[in-house]
């Protein structure tokens, strides 16, 4: 399990590497629907560190809150699997 969020950590920080580059250069963008997949699948500190580090897609407030209502959600969900199942 561990070894899972490792690698789902790497993968969503990379792709938010890549999207941020994509921008610069007007190409193609990774899906903001991707991203915000990936940061729900285990991806979050990747995704957290790629906002900062890359600066990308910290002044578009309508990412921010759908982040904030994934990691929300992640927080229900394991507040439900620890203290109801």
């Amino acid at each position: 399990m561990k070894y899972f969020f490792i690698i789902s950590t790497l993968i969503t920080f990379l792709a938010f590497g890549l999207d941020k580059r994509r921008a610069v250069k007007h190409q193609r963008r990774i899906p903001e629907s991707l991203l915000l997949f990936l940061t729900f699948m285990g991806g979050t500190a990747g995704a957290l560190l790629g906002m900062i580090s890359y600066r990308h897609k910290t002044s578009k407030t309508s990412f921010l809150i759908k982040t904030g209502l994934v990691i929300l959600l992640q927080g229900l969900i394991v507040y439900a699997l620890l203290y109801h199942f």
